[in-house]
């Protein structure tokens, strides 16, 4: 089964086993629906019952079922919180998902090869694509400008990068 993460366990939260978690979904009341997620690492993830949410401020607290104490919690810390890939919310036609961009082969209109998204980075305005070739990498912005297409069902981002960006970025 292949689990997508939405929260890092970050530290203890109280006295009764409650966590802090570092968000990694774009809808923070996603946490609030669940109730149940897979603590990862290991890697197979083990499944816990999601007790309650809450929020402090704007950073979420759960409390997992059988995480009673702080000791109990800080044994949480760093592991990820994920679902698995058959719950995640369907996107409009335009919007991806991250972890489907990973992998994906970047080319141009023409067909020459760019390189593969290796990492995707948030940023203020948009993300920005990290294009990893054999020899180097270089940053594509995610902007509706430069990127045609993503075909996700064969694996392939079609960019009209501007003359210079991917010998500029390299150098």
């Amino acid at each position: 089964m292949e689990l997508i993460a939405v929260g890092r366990i970050l530290r203890p939260q109280g006295r009764r086993g409650e966590v802090r978690v570092e968000l990694l979904t774009d809808e923070p009341g996603r946490l609030g629906e669940l109730s149940d997620c897979y603590l990862v690492p290991p890697d197979a993830g083990e499944p816990v019952r999601i007790e309650t949410v809450w929020f402090q401020g704007p950073v979420p607290v759960v409390k997992l079922a059988g995480t009673d104490s702080i000791e109990a919690a800080q044994g949480l810390a760093g592991r990820l919180l994920a679902i698995p890939r058959a719950a995640v919310r369907p996107l409009a036609a335009d919007r991806f998902y991250a972890f489907d961009l990973l992998g994906c082969a970047v080319r141009t209109p023409e067909g020459q090869a760019l390189g593969v998204i290796a990492e995707v980075n948030p940023g203020p305005a948009h993300d920005f694509w990290v294009v990893r070739t054999a020899e180097r990498e270089w940053l594509l912005p995610a902007v509706t400008a430069m990127v045609e297409r993503v075909d996700l069902e064969n694996r392939v981002v079609v960019v009209t990068p501007p003359d210079g960006l991917v010998e500029l970025d390299g150098a």
